[in-house]
């Protein structure tokens, strides 16, 4: 969908974004080390005025390792130990632009991925739902007019021959103070499938962005 007040982007327009956000090329290897990284600066050029980019970056680990990370592995056969997962937001008063990209994974495997309300855990449903900018007053919510990618971050992806696959959604509102905590990787496309792995991220709204004008 095209970047109109909400929608999913690819190609061209998403390779410049993880760029602009500090990615290296689509071939480039993950650093050596990735441990959890975040801090709030300045956007680069083609954001809306007065947007600050987040960024954190871990490698999954599966529940009880003796490392912990804030990025959490469910199922070692389609999201493996070690694999890499980063996090861009940039936030302004007029929109927020998600960005996730991943490498490591199963090839050539289609993934769905959303931000979700609850920090990860041992337990997959730690993480809760899916954020939503109009709240269903039905939880769980099933209801596609709540479940869909204009009022949820939808990250779906499919990895290329590597592993490594990219995803950005673009909306026109931002995160309410507190409520958007993770990104949870799924087993299919759409709204919904199984809880592959989760990744906790100090999503910020409009509110947090300093320098806001």
């Amino acid at each position: 969908m095209g970047a109109g007040t909400a929608g999913l982007l690819a190609g061209a327009a998403l390779a410049a974004l993880v760029t602009a956000a500090g990615t290296g090329a689509a071939g480039a290897p993950a650093p050596a080390a990735a441990p959890v990284m975040g801090g709030l600066v300045a956007a680069p050029g083609g954001e809306a005025p007065g947007a600050r980019w987040v960024r954190d970056e871990a490698r999954f680990a599966p529940v009880g390792a003796f490392v912990q990370s804030e990025a959490v592995t469910y199922d070692l056969d389609l999201l493996p130990a070690a694999a890499w997962i980063r996090v861009g937001q940039a936030v302004s008063r007029s929109e927020t632009t998600v960005v996730a990209e991943v490498r490591g994974l199963r090839p050539g495997r289609a993934y769905g991925a959303h931000v979700h309300t609850g920090v990860c855990g041992a337990d997959p449903q730690a993480a809760k739902g899916h954020y939503q900018h109009k709240v269903d007053p039905v939880q769980p919510s099933t209801d596609p007019a709540y479940v869909n990618p204009y009022n949820e971050v939808w990250l779906d992806f499919t990895t290329d021959a590597e592993g490594a696959g990219r995803a950005v959604a673009r909306h026109s509102w931002g995160f309410r103070p507190g409520e958007a905590a993770s990104v949870v990787i799924h087993d299919q496309q759409g709204g919904a499938g199984a809880r592959l792995g989760c990744f906790s991220v100090p999503f910020v709204s409009p509110e947090d962005a300093p320098g806001r004008s």
